[in-house]
């Protein structure tokens, strides 16, 4: 189909529809040898008759009933291409790619996204979780259009935008007397249930025990703060999490939780390509997260302004 006029298919279906190069010629606003040159352009092409002339009128030949058969699918999928495409040109918003962590997948992204569909309902946004570096290299190799990982996080073609601060917390079975700011030493002393290693926020909890020269081992590493939740919950132990994974618990009176001494925070920042062509989709998402931080204005500039290409 390489190089197939689609004009020409168009006058061709017009022909047959028509039943007439004369009355097609009408339909299309053309001259009537200005129709029979198309079709014998796309003849040509094909290397197949389409059209053969019975009387006064035409119809397809066999090879024209088959293209007649396939000309609507192909123009309609020609006009959803138009389509999509044209949103980006038109400057409506398109698809966003969002990586994050389960915690703020959880606990923290979805007012966002619900402020941003009732804003832009034409927006399509996709969420994949992973730790920071899994993340952080899906955006690298453009799989992924933004993200909002736990700091540290770095790369040469990356602009990484801290955007919120958050502290942890300690948290306990229900009942449990937790000392009220609760030390490295007196929580050494319980069974922990930490995240699991290799993410930045078990790097997080782990520096700070070694900072006060605990070393300790914990009961159990897990992979989902609602599975520790939920066992410390049933008895099993304590454990350090982001204060914005307990709304629910606090509530619900779930648990039992403390302040850390010294306090532990840890920094969430978007990340995106320095050379990413930023969509008006992208950047209304860039301004979203901006606005996770409390104090936040409703608006700042940011690199997410700057001119780039395909904005």
């Amino acid at each position: 189909m390489r190089g197939l006029n689609l004009d020409y298919l168009r006058t061709f279906v017009a022909v047959v529809e028509h039943g007439g190069f004369s009355a097609a010629a009408t339909r299309l606003g053309l001259t009537q040898p200005a129709v029979s040159l198309q079709i014998r352009q796309l003849e040509k092409r094909l290397g197949v008759r389409l059209i053969e002339r019975v009387g006064r009128g035409t119809r397809p030949t066999p090879a024209g009933a088959e293209l007649l058969h396939h000309a609507g699918r192909i123009e309609g999928e020609v006009a959803a291409t138009l389509d999509a495409v044209g949103r980006y040109a038109s400057g409506t918003m398109g698809l966003v790619r969002l990586g994050t962590g389960a915690t703020a997948c959880i606990f923290l992204l979805p007012p966002l996204l619900r402020e941003l569909r009732e804003r832009f309902p034409d927006l399509e946004i996709t969420v994949s979780t992973g730790n920071t570096a899994e993340i952080v290299r899906a955006v690298e190799e453009n799989t992924l259009d933004i993200a909002l990982v736990t700091m540290p996080a770095s790369g040469r073609i990356l602009e990484i935008q801290p955007v919120m601060e958050e502290e942890f917390v300690a948290i306990a079975p229900p009942g449990t007397v937790l000392p009220d700011p609760a030390t490295p030493a007196a929580l050494a002393e319980m069974p922990l249930l930490l995240f699991e290693p290799g993410g930045n926020t078990r790097r997080i909890v782990d520096q700070w025990f070694a900072s006060a020269g605990i070393q300790f081992r914990p009961a159990m590493s897990l992979g989902s703060v609602e599975a520790i939740k939920e066992l410390v919950a049933a008895g099993l132990g304590c454990s350090i999490l982001p204060a914005s994974s307990l709304g629910a618990e606090k509530r619900k009176g779930a648990a039992s939780y403390s302040r850390l001494s010294p306090q532990l925070h840890r920094t969430l920042a978007s990340v995106v390509r320095r050379d990413k062509p930023l969509t008006r989709g992208i950047r209304e998402m860039l301004r979203a997260l901006e606005r996770l931080a409390p104090d936040a204005p409703a608006s700042r500039p940011t690199s997410s302004d700057k001119e780039k290409p395909g904005v």
